[in-house]
């Protein structure tokens, strides 16, 4: 069998693709690598960030087998289609290397790249043979949610049976995994002033006060969704074993 290449998440922000990364490679036993595109562009010299690359895949090959983990993919290789006009072509060079790289690569290296904005990733990261599988991380569900809440709560107080788990699920429709815990933490901020504990009503409260991404950006949010509707794999499996039936 061919070794497999790796995987594109994309998904709305603060819904955990990040954390897929880190959890596979932990569930398969494997070194993570980050490599933080960042710090691969170097102006200093003509070639410098090319050789920067080089030396980053040749590390991660010498640790094989790994888990490369590639973080908003979509930002690092935005310009490479114009950079001839702004950085002298380094940006172009830099991404057919890491093309070519991923279609030759014979170490057991799998790519983990994640990305929030699907129209500014370059057409050749999509087709089949870089990425074995596109999946698509969407908005937690109802019962997702009082999922995220139970190992919040539970990360911070062990008294969880006072919290109604179900009302709060009901109440932040519509939240990422991250806007969730952040109200959480508003509200214990909120009773911390108060110089008491937080309650149910403290997260309610601190949940109507926040504006969720899927309302503040709900054009990017359902454009996201419309494209990987039909051209990505869901990650949760409640909708993909739904869509199989439905095929």
């Amino acid at each position: 069998m061919p070794q497999p290449k790796g995987m594109l998440i994309l998904g709305v922000p603060g819904c955990g693709k990040s954390l897929i990364a880190k959890t596979t490679a932990r569930l398969w036993g494997l070194p993570l690598l980050r490599l933080d595109m960042g710090r691969v562009y170097d102006g200093s010299m003509v070639g410098r960030s090319e050789a920067n690359l080089r030396g980053a895949l040749r590390t991660a090959e010498s640790i094989s087998p790994a888990v490369l983990f590639i973080d908003e993919i979509d930002k690092a290789f935005a310009g490479s289609a114009g950079s001839a006009d702004s950085d002298g072509g380094t940006s172009s060079r830099i991404f057919g290397s890491f093309l070519t790289w991923m279609q030759e690569k014979t170490s057991p290296v799998f790519v983990i790249a994640t990305a929030n904005r699907v129209e500014r990733l370059p057409s050749e990261f999509l087709r089949k043979g870089r990425f074995d599988e596109i999946f698509f991380v969407d908005l937690p569900n109802e019962e997702e949610r009082k999922e995220i809440f139970k190992i919040h709560v539970g990360k911070r107080r062990s008294d969880t049976e006072r919290f109604d788990f179900d009302q709060l699920s009901k109440v932040c429709e519509g939240f990422s995994g991250a806007e969730i815990e952040q109200g959480l933490i508003s509200a214990m901020y909120e009773a911390f002033a108060q110089g008491r504990e937080f309650t149910q009503l403290d997260i309610i409260a601190a949940i109507r006060a926040t504006m969720p991404l899927s309302k503040t950006m709900s054009e990017q949010v359902t454009a996201l969704r419309d494209w990987a509707r039909q051209r990505a794999r869901p990650a949760a499996s409640s909708v993909a074993e739904y869509q199989r039936m439905e095929f």
